[in-house]
């Protein structure tokens, strides 16, 4: 099967150095084949909804984390390849792999059964971990919203940062407590932010399914388009937010998030306000004083008001 039935492969080049199994890796490209500053990370389990195990979130972590490090990209699409083989269904994500759960969270398994589960390894929730790298990464996360978007799903398209979806076949639905789990965190917390408190609790006690314009009346999806142009949406918006100060978009994102953040976002949005102070001639004059044994300058720097 290709990437997904609407992903352009004229658009996108694969990023080498990678051997992914559960997730696909692009770099967005122009008319030319010059990179532009955009990557699409993909779930890449179609036939079971792109539903995640450890393994996946390995590789998404990884991913994102590439992405994070790499200087020259200001905006990440992550999204679900699609359609499934086997109905031609369309998922964002559908959250953990139920087949694998147990005890101790998901398990590192051979096969796609309880019955292949690796016994010496322990079980994993990092997909909370992916979901404060995605907070933290000082980059635009763009949800990319194909189909369901469900339980652990339904949470990773709430910390992203913006979200387009698809009208025809986009659906929203909290499952956790269909399935004896809750996500305590983002995934709520941050929801109820998003859409207020009320709605937040019937998402969760109700599990009911919403639509994408469902969804963008609540304050949710910020754009819902027809599903063919689904992709070339989301990159149009990753082209708009690149054509602007990649410094204030870095803290614009860690302004936006140090009110629910606590401690760890107040680390976050200073560490970023230290590295822009480390780019003034002030903070030259004050590295440079040290290294040369003198007695800094500081006359040339107003206290601004």
């Amino acid at each position: 099967m290709s990437v997904s039935e609407i992903f352009n492969p004229s658009r996108w080049r694969e990023v080498q150095g990678f051997d992914f199994t559960d997730i696909t890796y692009h770099r967005a490209i122009d008319e030319n084949g010059a990179d532009i500053g955009a990557v699409r990370i993909a779930f890449d389990r179609p036939e079971v909804r792109n539903a995640f195990r450890p393994h996946t979130v390995d590789e998404l972590y990884r991913a994102l984390d590439h992405a994070r490090q790499t200087s020259d990209v200001g905006a990440v699409l992550l999204t679900g390849n699609g359609p499934s083989p086997k109905d031609g269904g369309w998922a964002f994500c559908s959250g953990g792999d139920q087949r694998i759960r147990g005890r101790s969270g998901y398990q590192y398994a051979s096969g796609e059964t309880a019955e292949s589960v690796d016994p010496a390894r322990a079980g994993r929730l990092h997909i909370l971990e992916v979901q404060r790298l995605i907070r933290t990464m000082p980059k635009i996360v763009i949800a990319v919203v194909p189909g369901w978007a469900a339980g652990g799903g339904h949470s990773l398209h709430v910390v992203c940062d913006m979200t387009v979806a698809s009208r025809e076949h986009a659906k929203f639905k909290q499952t956790d407590a269909d399935v004896g789990s809750y996500d305590a965190g983002y995934g709520s917390a941050y929801l109820a932010k998003m859409v207020g408190q009320k709605k937040a609790r019937e998402i969760f006690f109700l599990g009911r399914t919403y639509s994408a314009q469902d969804m963008a009346d609540m304050g949710a999806v910020n754009e819902v388009v027809d599903h063919a142009d689904l992709e070339e949406a989301a990159l149009q918006m990753a082209r708009e937010i690149l054509g602007k100060s990649p410094n204030a978009q870095r803290m614009l994102k860690f302004a936006f998030n140090l009110v629910d953040d606590g401690l760890m976002g107040q680390q976050v949005f200073a560490g970023e306000a230290t590295r822009l102070g480390y780019m003034t001639d002030e903070a030259v004059e004050g590295r440079d004083s040290f290294l040369q044994k003198r007695d800094p300058d500081w006359t040339p720097f107003p206290w601004y008001y």
